[in-house]
């Protein structure tokens, strides 16, 4: 596996692969089976495979938050190593910024609800490097999981309006045994949490169950409400109701095949987000 930390030598490799199919999978580390299902299915629609590992600053509203992201690099390389990735590229905030950035993105809707909401400035963070790696890379395609969903849709916009030549492509989330859906930020719990933090996945099958019996959104989200925060330290912060094509907020089903729910919520300090398309 190739391994660049600069953008100049990265471009001149990749100028040797301009007829070939180039798949992309930007991470933030600390990678787990989630990722490197990411990584399978990239190697099987493309001739070379390049993975990021990079915590992205401008993405984080929170320092704390930044400071206690988990980075594991050298496991990560050989995870990717493992799985046959052809390219790492691993920059450093001064290679992704060499001056600090004052370019804001505004996704309209998107920035407004859920992620939008709770984390302003988030997603400017996010569209604002996803769009410096794709200017680096040049990718055919690009792969994200479906835990960040919302996040998905924001970048199909991104390449919408940007008219990037580039396919996404939304990979379903990878569960734990249990359900819990597999993130970087898993590590980050204790034992004791890390029992707890299955009740969100819990939460979204019965706020499922309870939808599609044409219960209201409204008795939903009292009642999910309720059952997460029977555990001690657990705390949510929301979940809706939308369609999986615009993020459009709900208050009732009307098209299964159409909706996905959406949920976010600490144990303890650690904040973690999920979702469950009801079709």
């Amino acid at each position: 596996m190739e391994i660049f930390k600069e953008v100049k030598p990265i471009r001149a490799f990749l100028g040797r692969f301009v007829n070939n199919s180039i798949g992309l999978v930007p991470t933030m580390g600390a990678l787990h089976q989630g990722h490197l299902s990411l990584i399978k299915k990239c190697k099987k629609e493309n001739n070379l495979t390049i993975a990021t590992v990079y915590v992205n600053p401008t993405q984080f509203n929170n320092a704390s938050d930044l400071d206690k992201y988990p980075r594991t690099i050298e496991k990560d390389i050989e995870l990717l190593a493992s799985e046959g990735c052809d390219v790492l590229f691993c920059p450093s905030n001064h290679e992704m910024y060499p001056k600090p950035s004052s370019l804001k993105m505004d996704f309209g809707h998107l920035d407004r609800i859920l992620e939008g909401e709770f984390r302003p400035g988030h997603f400017s963070g996010v569209g604002l490097v996803v769009s410096k790696l794709f200017n680096i890379i040049q990718p055919t395609k690009a792969y994200f999981g479906q835990k960040d969903y919302q996040q998905y849709k924001v970048l199909s916009k991104l390449v919408e309006e940007l008219d990037f030549n580039i396919n996404l492509e939304c990979v379903p989330t990878i569960r734990e045994e249990d359900g819990l859906a597999m993130s970087s930020r898993n590590q980050r719990l204790d034992i004791s949490a890390r029992e707890k933090a299955i009740v969100f996945y819990k939460a979204l099958n019965r706020a499922k169950n309870l939808l599609l019996e044409r219960a209201s959104m409204q008795f939903v989200k009292q009642d999910i409400k309720q059952f997460c925060e029977a555990e001690s330290g657990v705390k949510l912060e929301y979940i809706e109701l939308a369609t999986r094509e615009n993020l459009i907020l709900m208050e009732n089903v009307k098209d299964a095949n159409d909706s996905v729910l959406l949920i976010a919520g600490f144990v303890g300090e650690v904040r973690l987000i999920d979702n469950l398309f009801l079709s």
